[in-house]
């Protein structure tokens, strides 16, 4: 279920993956997350979304990460 309210479409937002029927991006969720805002916030915010929705960019996000990439990451001193 949570799959299909993931769509990635070139003619919408350059294809990044969005909440279905929304120009919102998982990205977006994301960075809103990272930056310290509450599930609730971001549903005041954007009221077509839902918490299903924010659910499912997240598990999108854990997904794609799930691939046989190595993403190095350095210590900044």
């Amino acid at each position: 279920m949570q799959k299909k309210l993931i769509l990635s479409d070139p003619a919408v937002m350059m294809g990044k993956p969005v909440i279905a029927g929304t120009r919102i991006t998982v990205e977006l969720i994301l960075d809103k997350l990272a930056a310290g805002e509450t599930i609730e916030q971001i549903l005041d915010a954007h009221p077509r979304l839902t918490r299903d929705a924010i659910q499912a960019a997240l598990s999108f996000a854990a997904d794609s990460l799930r691939d046989e990439v190595v993403y190095p990451i350095q210590e900044v001193a």
